[in-house]
């Protein structure tokens, strides 16, 4: 049986086994749900987007 591998989610900064790619960054399956169903409205709208913009901004600096 294939062992999966921990990954650091860029949003909730937690070691999780699932998750998706956006990019090169890795979001855990519990950050991407709430992602999706949270209201441009709500203020944890802006919360993901400034964790995203960050997550992007550091992997270019790494590369």
């Amino acid at each position: 049986m294939a062992q999966k591998s921990m990954k650091q989610c860029k949003i909730c900064e937690e070691w999780k086994e699932d998750g998706i790619y956006l990019l090169i960054s890795f979001i855990c399956t519990s950050c991407e749900k709430d992602m999706i169903e949270t209201d441009p409205q709500d203020e944890r709208y802006q919360y993901y987007v400034d964790r995203l913009k960050r997550s992007q901004v550091s992997n270019l600096l790494i590369q």
